[in-house]
């Protein structure tokens, strides 16, 4: 579950009429600050913004999934799912035994995903993928 702090700076973002891109931002920040502290860890720099992503379309944020080939269908199938999640009024909790087991598996994940060097070199690559504009 998001902080408070992390939902009142969406909702105000949403309020201003921001992007969804930015409102999600600060879920992705949340989730940074939780592999620094360490909350818990992450793989690597691109599974923390997911896990930010997720957490972001679960809260309520109309983050639209991949689109076609940006990203493997399972990929888009689950943001499809949290993205539905989000919408619903009726939430069912998640279940003690796999929040508990999603909790372990990133406990024993690195903390590096979430340094300035990681984070640098993520948003190099984001860059050289975006087509270049003159």
């Amino acid at each position: 579950m998001p902080e408070k702090k992390t939902l009142e700076r969406a909702r105000k973002d949403a309020k201003e009429g921001k992007a969804p891109s930015t409102q999600a931002g600060e879920f992705v920040r949340e989730e940074m600050e939780h592999i620094r502290e360490g909350k818990h860890g992450a793989r690597n720099t691109k599974q923390a913004i997911a896990i930010g992503l997720s957490k972001a379309r679960r809260a309520g944020v109309e983050l639209a999934p991949p689109k076609k080939g940006k990203a493997s269908e399972k990929t888009r199938q689950q943001a499809a799912r949290d993205m539905a999640k989000g919408q619903s009024s009726s939430r069912r909790k998640t279940s003690p035994k796999r929040s508990r087991a999603v909790r372990g598996a990133l406990k024993q994940e690195g903390r590096s995903a979430a340094s300035h060097a990681a984070l640098s070199r993520q948003a190099r690559s984001a860059a050289r993928k975006r087509k270049q504009s003159s």
